[in-house]
């Protein structure tokens, strides 16, 4: 997952102003992958989770089985570091034999990469398997950030904010659908309720999520946040929120430092309600022993915001190529099914199942090993998320207003 501090790249740039260069790529299939093959990518992804670092392990695997093309994952603290690599490079004149390859990215980082004419393509439209990406319902597939991709990215991953209960201690149909209706909640059940830090991206998307509901206009998120605009437009948001905090855990005084720590806090029956930006979090928990079987998610009546993880490939990489195959490989139907399982990762895909044949919509199926897996269609249609500017601007009010 990319990181709250990235969202400090690319803020300052003005998107009126982008003046992006293109070079399109005009040769076909065969020709990429016959001078793919032989060729090792460097896929700089950050490292932070296990199963997902085993699941790009795999996907080497199959690159090399499938293309003859090899994987190598450069492990990231931070995608930033990838970001500053490529620009360290160009400022050095290295256009070309670049040393990354293939970047996992999305949100601020996209756009310094797009700013500085720093990525290839476009691409992505041009991939066999682009045919099943959903265009319709997964806007954040073509919007990142409130950036187009225009090509430029590739999605391979789905992150959506759900909401994660223990089914044999609180009835589904007892929980609140809304933000709005969480206040009355956790008054209701008080020290039942809380969330991480906000400078954990989890407990900022916490406060992106009432800001949607609570805020008269919701367009206006999909633009920069202003001096003039942001007290205006968060006011509801502060005025909710002051009312909740006494009602959280510990009173509010405290909140934990991310989300596997609150889900701990679930598990031992201190809260009721958990926070995930992954559907499929339930279920990957109930099988790694962290919280029950009875574990469930759900998603609020109007809808939570989700995101699209991206593939990009540097302006200057050596070995583009093979990137390209590997983007198309990570949208292939049953790659992406595999990915789906809790059992590899538990992240939902970035395709459209009716674009599928009946086949390949089987693989999407729930493992009946899963009970907490929600389907596709449960998790409905996701939020785009907001400006990156609001999630920087709301981080910075809520300390200054509730840090004493």
């Amino acid at each position: 997952m990319q990181r709250l501090k990235s969202l400090a790249i690319g803020l300052v740039l003005v998107l009126s102003t982008l003046g992006w260069a293109e070079a399109t790529e005009t040769r076909n299939w065969d020709e990429i992958t016959a001078k793919a093959r032989g060729q090792t990518v460097y896929f700089n992804a950050w490292a932070g989770d296990a199963q997902t670092n085993d699941f790009i392990t795999w996907i080497g695997t199959e690159a090399f089985r499938r293309y003859g093309v090899k994987v190598e994952q450069v492990k990231l603290k931070d995608t930033s570091e990838a970001v500053t690599r490529v620009v360290a490079e160009k400022t050095a004149g290295r256009d070309s034999g670049g040393t990354v390859d293939l970047i996992w990215i999305n949100g601020p980082n996209f756009l310094a990469m797009r700013k500085q004419d720093l990525l290839f393509g476009p691409f992505a439209t041009d991939l066999p398997n682009w045919r099943y990406v959903d265009t319709t319902t997964k806007r954040s597939n073509l919007i990142d950030f409130t950036v187009m991709v225009d090509g430029f990215e590739s999605p391979w991953r789905m992150a959506q904010f759900v909401f994660i209960y223990d089914s044999t201690r609180t009835r589904l149909d007892s929980l609140p659908k809304s933000m709005a209706a969480l206040e009355p909640w956790a008054k209701a059940h008080p020290g039942r309720l809380t969330h991480p830090n906000v400078r954990n991206f989890l407990g900022a998307t916490f406060l992106k999520q009432a800001l949607y509901e609570l805020t008269p206009d919701p367009g206006v998120l999909q633009q920069p946040a202003t001096d003039a605009n942001f007290p205006e437009v968060t006011a509801p948001l502060w005025a909710w929120y002051d009312r909740l905090k006494p009602h959280l855990w510990r009173g509010g005084t405290d909140f934990p430092a991310s989300g596997p720590v609150q889900e701990q806090l679930l598990g031992d029956d201190e809260i009721d309600l958990a926070l995930s930006f992954n559907p499929a979090a339930a279920a990957v928990a109930s099988r790694n022993g962290r919280l029950p079987d009875s574990a469930r998610v759900y998603v609020l009546d109007n809808g939570t915001i989700g995101n699209t993880s991206f593939v990009a490939i540097p302006y200057n990489a050596a070995h583009k190529e093979g990137a390209m195959v590997v983007a198309n490989l990570l949208l292939d139907p049953e790659v992406q099914a595999r990915a789906q399982d809790p059992k590899t990762m538990g992240n939902f895909t970035v395709l459209d199942l009716a674009k599928l044949t009946h086949d390949q919509r089987q693989l999407f199926e729930r493992p009946l090993d899963a009970a907490g897996l929600p389907t596709n269609a449960e998790l409905g249609v996701p939020l785009l998320e907001p400006h990156p500017s609001w999630m920087t601007r709301i981080v910075d009010a809520w300390e200054k207003r509730y840090v004493k």
